[in-house]
Formats: structure tokens, sequence, C-alpha cells
């Protein structure tokens, strides 16, 4: 069994989508050890790669009302906004991880940078670039602890969902 595996999306051409991508490229450089997948969104395949976890970590660019950081537990609930499989919220991967896998998955969180622009071809903002060395602290000490215990209580936005 693998302790974590990190899961990260965004599109490095659409500004600060590339938020995902670049925390992923940080843990990588820092925990070469840690599994990671990268996709521009979180698709049904990414259950596989989840199977083997102790404890997953999504990573992806936060919009609107979000803190410029959070970091929130996420439980299974079936996906009601997509009217297509080729994108997915981790809660809903974590529902197909239940019926394809036939139980539980594992703990899962999601760690989110607020982004400001999202235009195709546009770089990254300066607010997003000054959020991702804010960010860097929490997200070495929870790639360092890979507990969920120890994670619920670095939790900075309760989930709103209940828990399985």
């Amino acid at each position: 069994m693998t302790p974590l595996v990190v899961l990260a999306c965004g599109n490095p051409s659409r500004g600060d989508d590339a938020i995902g991508p670049a925390l992923l490229a940080r843990i990588a450089k820092a925990f070469p050890e840690l599994p990671t997948v990268e996709d521009f969104q979180f698709q049904v395949e990414h259950v596989l790669d989840m199977e083997e976890a102790a404890l997953v970590l999504f990573l992806d660019a936060g919009t609107g009302d979000l803190p410029p950081i959070s970091f929130t537990e996420v439980f299974p609930h079936k996906d009601t906004g997509s009217a297509s499989t080729h994108a997915m919220e981790p809660s809903g991967l974590l529902a197909v991880f239940e019926t394809v896998v036939g139980r539980a998955p594992p703990p899962a969180f999601v760690f989110c940078v607020r982004g400001e622009t999202f235009g195709l071809g546009e770089p990254m903002s300066e607010a997003a670039v000054a959020r991702l060395d804010e960010a860097w602290p929490l997200l070495g000490e929870l790639c360092e602890t890979p507990d969920a215990e120890i994670w619920r209580a670095r939790v900075t936005v309760p989930s709103s969902a209940p828990r399985a």
C-alpha cells in the first residue's frame, strides 16, 4: 500500500488553472518518492490511481468565494454537475471508487489555491504565484506526514458533505 497518492488537475495554458500542476511540480521535486498524477481534469480513470493508496490528496485551482488557500476533507458523493464522465469532482471520483473497487475509498483531501484569471494563453497571475509560495509550508508539511488524523486537524475549510 502506498501511503499517499497526489492527483493534480489544471491546464497550464489557462492562466491560474496552472496552479494544480505547479503545486504538483513542487511536490514531485521535494518528495520524489510520492506517486503523482497530473491531468487537465479529474476523470474516472483516476480511480485506478487511488486503488493502492492509504491517503489521497487532490490539488486544484479555486475560484469565487474560496479563501486564498483552502484544505478540506472530501467524501464520496455522486456528481450532479456534469452530463459526461470526462470531468469529475473529487467527491464523484470517490463515489465511483466505491462502485468499481467495491470498498470505501481511502481518506481524501482537497488542497486548493484560489486563482484570479483563467484566460487561454494568459500567464499565471501575480496573486496566484504569491499564493503558491504561501501554500507551500502547509502543503510540504502534509506531504511529510501522510496521516489522515493529522490532516483532519489541519483542515482550513470544513467539508459540507457528510461522511459516507
